[in-house]
Order: C-alpha cells, then structure tokens, then sequence
C-alpha cells in the first residue's frame, strides 16, 4: 500500500486523509486491499464499527469526478433500473470514490457452490439484466450519456482482432506471419469486423462475464461497466454465455439464447420466427468467434506484457469456444487454415 500519487502521498495517506473528510475515522476503520482489476486503480475495503463496509477505489492521482466514465454510465444504469454498486462519496483531490461494497462472490465464484437450479436461475437474472439494458438503453438514449457517443465500428473490431494477432500469436506463442499470410488475414478480419459493425446497435455492457456479476443479497449487480457502448445485440449475450471462465453445455447455451430471445420478442419489431431465431443464431457465432479472438489477445498481452500469467488457465477454454465456431462454418475455412500455421489447437 505504498504507491505514491502525483502529491507525493501514499495510497494510505490518502485513504485516511478521505475517512477524515468523510467523518469515518472515529469509527475505528480497518483498511484492507482488495484484488485489484486490469486498470490501475486499487481497491480497499473498508471496515467498520456500526456502519457498514465500503469499497474505495483509489486512482493513481486526483479526478475530475462528474467527468469519469465511471460516474456517467452508473447515472445512465441507476436510471432503467439494472442493479449496480452506489456511490457513496468521492474526493477528486484526494482520487478516490466510495462505493457500496458488494462483498467478494462473483457469479464465477459461485457457480461451484450453487445447484444446477440456482445456477440456471442466476442466469436467467443475468440474461434478464441485458435484455433490459437493451430495450431501456434505447429509451433513454441522450448525448448525455458516452455510451451513445462510441460504438463497436469497423475501427474498433478490427483494431481487436489485430490485437489477438500481435499479442496471442506473435508475442505469446511466437508466430512469424508471412506478408502474405497478413493480408490474407487482414481480407478475412475485414469480413468480420464489417458485418458486426453493419448490425443495429443496442447498448453493451462490453464486458458482461461471470467476473463482472456479483452476487449480493440473493441478487446479482453488474459491475466494470464503465466501457459500455453501442454494439451488435449478441455482444453481451456472447460475453455471458462464450465466457472464457466458465464452462457451458451446448443445450445451456441454447437454452439462454431461446430465453434472451422470448424476453425481447414482445418488442415493437422484433421477430420471433425459426428463421430470425436461426439468424441470430448465426450472429451470435460470428460474434462469438470474434469475441474469443479479443480475449486470447488479452491473455496474450497480460502474460507477455504485464506478466500476468493468471490468465494461461483460460486459454484452452476460449481456443475451444474459437475453434467450434471455425468449424461450424464454411465461411471460416480459410481463417482456420491461417490460424492452423501457428495453432495446433485450431487445425
């Protein structure tokens, strides 16, 4: 707990120059850190006499709070309503917020101690929670919110997919890629990232997976949501249900697909044939593919880069998840050979 900021104070310093400002410290607060996430922030429980515990995040050096996205996109989820952490003060000086502490249980977490009922009746909750994302976020859409203002475009895709192929294959499993096998990869990123940046946009948490669920008091809260954006309707669905952290049967997959489906099927305009079933199906696939491509670039950055090497347990999960996808699909076949040069697991 010794990073210093910008001021020179440490986090502690900081901390307990925030529970004076914030008239806490008569009631003999124990700080204890917390597993930090990917960003620089840390994160301190705070515990109390006859209060109840807070989460502190703690930023590197001050903030301009009203302007952090963090805040904005809490206002906009507060307002549809999707459960999430409030925030209960902050000091921009000082560079922290505090938060309505949630506890330590994830959905990945829980999912070992649950039966298959509570299982699938979380999420349910959770498929619940991205359907109302969906239909509210359009309700309420205003250039007040960053969300409406940054999407999932062609620029952005592509920049992912790019991203698996520098950090996965290049610096995590060491692939030399030929010039000519670059543009061949570049003509069939330019496929995916085209089609998924031409589907209507809905808001997307952007990071929807079993981390970023907590259960709290029988509920789930959606936390990390401060990236939310506009993006293809299957983005969060994929997030969820192609999880690079947790397993899931085909026919479980299936299930949450048809349940997400008859949730939004009551939509002004929206179908609920075999056929646009059968559509999204294939949607949810191409996003899917995607999708694990991005993450096996975030283990690959996290391991090489940050080393981290956390993340090397999930790897062969989401090469899998990639893998089905490529094959179920003759659009792929030349993506697959590509990969293949280099990947054992895809050939």
């Amino acid at each position: 707990m010794n990073r210093r900021s910008a001021d020179g104070n440490d986090d502690r310093e900081r901390i307990d120059a925030f529970l004076a400002l914030a008239g806490l410290s008569t009631r003999g607060p124990k700080v204890v850190p917390l597993t930090g996430d990917a960003s620089d922030r840390r994160y301190f429980r705070v515990l109390m006499r006859d209060e109840p515990p807070q989460v502190l995040a703690v930023h590197p050096g001050p903030i301009d709070f009203a302007a952090l996205p963090f805040v904005n996109v809490a206002r906009l989820f507060s307002a549809m309503p999707v459960p999430v952490p409030v925030i209960l003060g902050h000091s921009d000086h000082l560079g922290i917020i505090a938060l309505q502490d949630l506890g330590d249980v994830t959905l990945q977490a829980h999912l070992g101690a649950s039966s298959p009922a509570q299982h699938a009746a979380l999420y349910r909750q959770a498929v619940t929670f991205i359907e109302t994302l969906q239909r509210r976020g359009a309700e309420l859409a205003s250039p007040d919110y960053i969300s409406y203002g940054i999407a999932f475009d062609v620029e952005k895709l592509t920049w992912e997919l790019q991203f698996f192929t520098k950090h996965f294959l290049e610096a995590y499993r060491g692939a030399h890629i030929t010039a000519a096998s670059r543009e061949a990869l570049a003509v069939e990123y330019a496929s995916i990232a085209g089609e998924l940046s031409s589907e209507p946009r809905v808001l997307c948490h952007r990071d929807y997976h079993s981390r970023n669920l907590m259960l709290h008091d029988g509920s789930l809260y959606i936390i990390d949501f401060q990236d939310a954006r506009m993006g293809p309707d299957t983005y969060d669905l994929v997030s969820l249900l192609r999880d690079s952290y947790v397993d899931f049967t085909e026919p479980q997959v299936d299930e949450l697909i048809a349940f997400f489906l008859a949730l939004r099927s009551g939509r002004p305009g929206v179908s609920s044939s075999a056929t646009s079933q059968e559509e999204f199906r294939r949607r949810f696939d191409l996003m899917a593919l995607q999708r694990n491509l991005k993450a096996l670039g975030t283990f690959g950055f996290q391991t090489t880069s940050r080393h981290n090497t956390v993340y090397i347990q999930y790897i062969p999960r989401t090469l899998n998840s990639a893998r089905a996808n490529l094959l179920r699909y003759p659009r792929f076949a030349r993506l697959r050979e590509l990969f293949a040069e280099h990947l054992d697991e895809l050939r």
